[in-house]
């Protein structure tokens, strides 16, 4: 069931750009990515676009006069999926570069490859970079807590909903900054990931076969071979074991 707006004068969805600041329009120089160079460019057009998707569709039920359909679209579930999937993608894209230079490293300095199946990131390990990553959008989760407070007098009609439809576009507008706070924030928890994962793929690259175990076996040997060259040329008693292939070498000479 659709709402007439054409009382409570003109209902407008406000324009989010200038509100999502560097999350839609980021500096002309690129950030640095990380010690990685995990890229995230494509995960924020997502997002940015997601965001302009649901405002466009808001404003198409706006021009249809379907109020409550154009608050939903803006609505905190929409906001928070799009967020969510942008937190998933980015751990996962994280966790995907870290193992392919894990294996990489591994192959370089010919790592067994049973110790290196436990460095490798596991599902679980992606979630707990995910939880790392989406912790600086506590604010943003707020916001849209606030901006769901504002839905019942948004949609209200007559001056209440006049007064809530200023209410709504500024928890909107608010929403929007959070969001762009809490890219930033994943941002760096990103780098400061990458570096924390780093230092394990630096250490499997480094990583040399010991060395004591194959001059121990040498000098076994060397000490067995000296024995026998000893016994076989008669500077030493012939032991009993080896009283047969003494004198199979003997009779060949």
């Amino acid at each position: 069931m659709t709402q007439s707006i054409a009382s409570d004068g003109a209902w407008t969805v406000p324009e989010l750009g200038p509100a999502l600041g560097r999350l839609a329009d980021p500096p002309a120089v690129p950030a640095d990515p990380g010690s990685l160079g995990v890229v995230l460019e494509d995960i924020r057009i997502d997002l940015v676009s997601g965001i302009f998707d649901m405002a466009g569709a808001a404003r198409s039920f706006m021009e249809a006069g379907d109020r409550h359909g154009a608050i939903a679209s803006l609505g905190r579930v929409a906001w928070l999926d799009r967020w969510e999937r942008a937190v998933a993608g980015a751990a996962q894209r994280l966790a995907d570069v870290v193992n392919t230079r894990l294996r990489a490293a591994a192959a370089e300095s010919r790592f067994p490859e049973r110790q290196l199946v436990p460095l490798l990131l596991t599902p679980e390990d992606v979630r707990a970079i995910s939880s790392r990553l989406g912790s600086g959008g506590a604010g943003f989760v707020s916001a849209l807590d606030a901006l769901e407070q504002t839905v019942p007098a948004a949609a209200a009609s007559g001056a209440r909903g006049r007064i809530g439809q200023e209410e709504w576009q500024v928890a909107l507008a608010t929403a929007a900054r959070r969001l762009e706070s809490a890219w930033l924030a994943l941002f760096e928890a990103a780098r400061r990931e990458q570096e924390r994962w780093s230092r394990d793929i630096e250490r499997v690259r480094v990583w040399r076969r010991p060395t004591r175990p194959l001059w121990l076996m040498t000098i076994l040997v060397l000490l067995v071979l000296g024995y026998l060259g000893l016994v076989l040329g008669g500077y030493l008693p012939v032991p009993t074991p080896l009283r047969g292939l003494a004198e199979f070498w003997w009779s060949r000479l």
